[in-house]
């Protein structure tokens, strides 16, 4: 009885520093692929949801973004990735600071704030380092807004990780600091999808949940992409 309560003990606690990312599972990519002459180059930055925590990297949704616009005829290099789970924004920006950084980017990606929500930050801390990062997008960009999409922050309350927590506080919690990155990403004239909606659909489809219990499958990642997609052609096409 006491192994398998220290069992779900641990499960738990690893469970906990996913999001915290004090755990050696951690991920992140901040290298620069190789790029043929030619390419189309997209900068992805953010945190578990961007380096695709729980699935194969195959699955992650800026590496599927990348395989469906190859799809759609654009010569698109593999995209270059700087997130790592359990970064927050200051975090996020921290280590832009030392990576591997090629400018300009034919699109630049950001999708960031759960940890501040998780951690309990502060809403108005969120909104000053999400614009701080936003503004260091369009000009990673070659200071073109609308070639960079913003993505809203999942709800995460719906997954069995969350289980024994507040869902109507994390619901809530998670449209505040996406009201801010939404008017913020607006007013500077950047793009936004908004898949929040998608990730609530968890609640009832298991299937879009990875194996660990937090993070979306590649099959939610998918949808993401659909989503997404439109809006990054647009981008493409206002070349």
């Amino acid at each position: 009885m006491w192994s398998q309560a220290k069992s779900l003990f641990l499960c738990l606690t690893v469970l906990s520093l996913l999001f915290f990312g004090a755990c050696a599972g951690g991920s992140e990519d901040n290298s620069a692929p190789m790029t043929p002459a030619g390419s189309l180059r997209i900068l992805a930055l953010g945190d578990s949801y961007t380096i695709g925590e729980g699935v194969d990297p195959s699955q992650r949704w800026p590496v599927q973004l990348a395989s469906r616009l190859r799809d759609s005829g654009l010569p698109m290099a593999d995209p270059q990735i700087i997130a790592r789970t359990g970064w927050t924004t200051d975090e996020l920006s921290t280590a832009m600071d030392t990576a591997n950084l090629q400018p300009p980017y034919d699109l630049v990606t950001l999708l960031i704030g759960v940890n501040n929500q998780y951690r309990n930050r502060n809403p108005h801390e969120y909104r000053g380092q999400f614009l701080a990062l936003l503004e260091r997008a369009v000009t990673l960009a070659g200071n073109n807004a609308p070639k960079v999409l913003v993505l809203s922050i999942p709800d995460y309350g719906v997954t069995p990780f969350a289980a024994s927590r507040d869902k109507t506080l994390i619901a809530r919690e998670i449209d505040q600091f996406n009201a801010i990155n939404r008017d913020e990403t607006l007013r500077l004239g950047a793009r936004y999808v908004d898949i929040t909606p998608i990730s609530r659909t968890a609640a009832q489809d298991a299937s879009l949940i990875a194996s660990d219990g937090l993070h979306p499958s590649g099959k939610q990642y998918a949808l993401w992409t659909d989503l997404a997609l439109p809006e990054v052609l647009a981008a493409f096409d206002g070349s």
